[in-house]
């Protein structure tokens, strides 16, 4: 399944993860990673740029985190990244240089790469944003299926059983998710590609596309 592959995916230079990805084809089996990582280099990063904020919780000195965040360990948050109002991170989280985790964004067992936006009322969890990804208000990511099964990632007829009973989705680099959309468990979306407002998405959709609904992705121009 080539265009749900990492090196189709992510610029890994655009992420304070990449060694975490070393070795892996798909980047849902990074998920399982997150929390050993943030562990492992936290202790590492360099006590001019980064300060230790609580247990297990580094943040970049030129970081802004409001005064009415929530902040759960393990947590990187890096260079520039801003963390506004009652913005919630319950932990295993990776937020990239630049990025924006807004007002009553909850995020939990994610990696955003730098320069990542989910500025409004965003809910990620169990899932991986590329690099300048941007979410629209109130589109989040839905991790785990109604019936409780373990997700499979499908396109066309391709399949992959992930093992996973929490997978939010993938989104490569540059991608643009409409306000108040849904992506469903196991969603893979490429690089460049822009999903309408109020989708309901699933499965893998190709980079360099427009998402305007299910059966309907066109190619785009220029």
């Amino acid at each position: 399944m080539k265009r749900a592959e990492i090196s189709n995916l992510y610029d890994l230079n655009q992420t304070i993860a990449a060694e975490i990805f070393e070795g892996l084809m798909y980047p849902w089996e990074a998920l399982a990673k997150i929390s050993d990582f943030i562990r492992k280099i936290g202790p590492t990063l360099d006590p001019e740029r980064y300060e230790q904020r609580g247990e297990e919780i580094w943040v970049a000195k030129s970081a802004k985190v409001a005064p009415t965040a929530f902040l759960n360990g393990p947590l990187i948050i890096d260079e520039d990244a801003e963390i506004r109002h009652c913005a919630f991170i319950r932990g295993s989280a990776i937020v990239g240089k630049g990025s924006v985790v807004g007002n009553s964004t909850e995020l939990k067992n994610v990696i955003l790469f730098n320069s990542v936006q989910v500025p409004h009322y965003n809910y990620v969890g169990d899932s991986i944003l590329g690099y300048r990804s941007h979410m629209g208000a109130g589109s989040i990511t839905s991790n785990v299926k109604s019936d409780k099964t373990l997700v499979v990632v499908k396109d066309d007829e391709e399949k992959i059983e992930t093992g996973l009973k929490k997978f939010g989705a993938m989104l490569g680099d540059f991608v643009e998710v409409g306000c108040g959309s849904v992506l469903n468990p196991g969603t893979v979306v490429g690089s460049h590609t822009n999903i309408y407002p109020l989708s309901s998405v699933r499965g893998v959709v190709p980079a360099g596309s427009i998402y305007k609904k299910r059966g309907e992705i066109v190619e785009k121009q220029g």
